[in-house]
């Protein structure tokens, strides 16, 4: 892995919308360095025994069908009558 450049400090600035002062590009300069290098040494991790993975809360979408009844619903089949969700103010 090549150090970084002023050059790429500037691309990735550029991709970002971002204008750098010259400080800001010399205090970023080693700090995106220190970030890749550290990104790099993610790939040298052997994943090859490793199922890939999507999610890994196994959770699974639970749905319900929205049901009306008399108690529930207005004259309006549209809407629902709900319990209040905020407090009045005093």
């Amino acid at each position: 892995m090549t150090k970084l450049t002023k050059k790429d400090v500037l691309h990735v600035a550029e991709l970002s919308n971002l204008k750098l002062t010259d400080s800001e590009i010399k205090k970023f300069l080693p700090q995106l360095t220190k970030i890749i290098k550290f990104v790099g040494t993610l790939s040298e991790v052997d994943t090859t025994k490793i199922e890939p993975t999507s999610q890994t809360t196994k959770l699974v979408n639970a749905l319900r069908e929205d049901v009306t009844t008399s108690s529930n619903s207005l004259n309006i089949d549209e809407y629902f009558k709900v319990k209040a969700i905020l407090s009045k103010r005093t």
